[in-house]
């Protein structure tokens, strides 16, 4: 399929603009309503919303979810940090910066999905061909994400070090523009990105995050959230596992929804959502060690200011039904 970059680029920029938030009303909730909670729920490019109101997850709700919609983790975890929002999910490798910055949040839930789609795109008619030929190019993406986290790890794999490219921080929408101009050489990015750019012709995958990264993402609470919503939170995470189950035993169904909810092309919604086989898991030390080794990672290729100890990061007190 070849669509117009113009198009492209509005499936791209559906999602709000770097750090911006957009609140976005859910179906039969009343906002005002006296004596129920409010959620204020972060989200990147409609990807939680979108699971939970097509499992129909968000229906009898005995409280009010207000939800704002990120690009990517990167200014989500600003959200969480401010307070601006109570849990959003967020990959493994950015909630190390916000946490290392002094985020007071929680990690209270984990899932694990196929690491293919986080991975580093090209264009389709570029002439590099293994992370060996990213010496000296431009690589676009958002720092400390999981995008960004994969290229040092297939760099080093690679037998290169950070500053043998060139990083150019953009939110997604701009790394997509600068890599059609030819600006960039390369972006490092994750799902539904990975997926868009590979259905609509204007991207192929250079490197994926196969045996790269760990899969890992979270679902994070700030502490104030935690000591005042607890009820409310392990509501939320339980119909977010809930409504995974249901995604994968209606594949087309979802695949549909999600198409039209997030704003992206039926083909790139099945593609990155069959391929990631995302399930929710119970956090335990094994995991905790994960999480451990990626933070080292980064504070080995001098991305951390000092080492991060992430145990008493995670919040245990959410288990869940897998």
């Amino acid at each position: 399929m070849t669509i117009s970059r113009r198009r492209f680029l509005q499936y791209v920029t559906t999602a709000s603009a770097a750090g911006a938030l957009t609140t976005l009303a859910l179906p039969g909730v009343a906002y005002a309503q006296s004596g129920r909670p409010i959620l204020k729920a972060g989200d990147q490019k409609g990807g939680l919303r979108a699971l939970l109101e097509a499992a129909d997850e968000l229906k009898a709700l005995p409280y009010d979810i207000q939800w704002t919609e990120f690009p990517a983790a990167a200014p989500l975890a600003e959200a969480l940090n401010a307070g601006a929002v109570d849990c959003g999910p967020i990959g493994d490798a950015p909630v190390i910066f916000a946490l290392s910055a002094g985020a007071a949040i929680k990690i209270i839930g984990a899932n694990r999905s196929d690491a293919y789609g986080t991975a580093v795109i090209v264009r389709p008619d570029a002439t590099l061909r293994t992370a060996a030929d990213l010496k000296g190019k431009n690589i676009g993406t958002t720092r400390g994400s999981i995008g960004h986290f994969v290229t040092l790890k297939a760099l080093a794999a690679a037998g290169l070090a950070p500053n043998d490219v060139n990083f150019r921080f953009l939110p997604p929408a701009d790394t997509i523009t600068a890599l059609a101009s030819g600006s960039v050489d390369a972006w490092a990015t994750w799902e539904p990105y990975t997926a868009v750019a590979e259905t609509t012709g204007r991207g192929r995958v250079l490197v994926n995050g196969r045996g790269l990264w760990s899969g890992l993402s979270y679902l994070a609470a700030t502490d104030a959230a935690i000591a005042s919503k607890q009820d409310v939170l392990r509501d939320f995470l339980a119909r977010a596992v809930r409504a995974q189950v249901w995604s994968y035993q209606h594949v087309d169904a979802f695949s549909a929804a999600m198409a039209r909810i997030v704003g992206i092309p039926p083909e790139a919604a099945k593609l990155q959502f069959s391929r990631r086989a995302t399930k929710w898991r119970n956090i335990d030390d094994a995991l905790v060690a994960e999480q451990q080794r990626t933070a080292d990672f980064y504070s080995q290729v001098g991305l951390l200011r000092q080492p991060l100890d992430v145990k008493t990061t995670f919040d245990r007190r959410f288990p869940v039904k897998v």
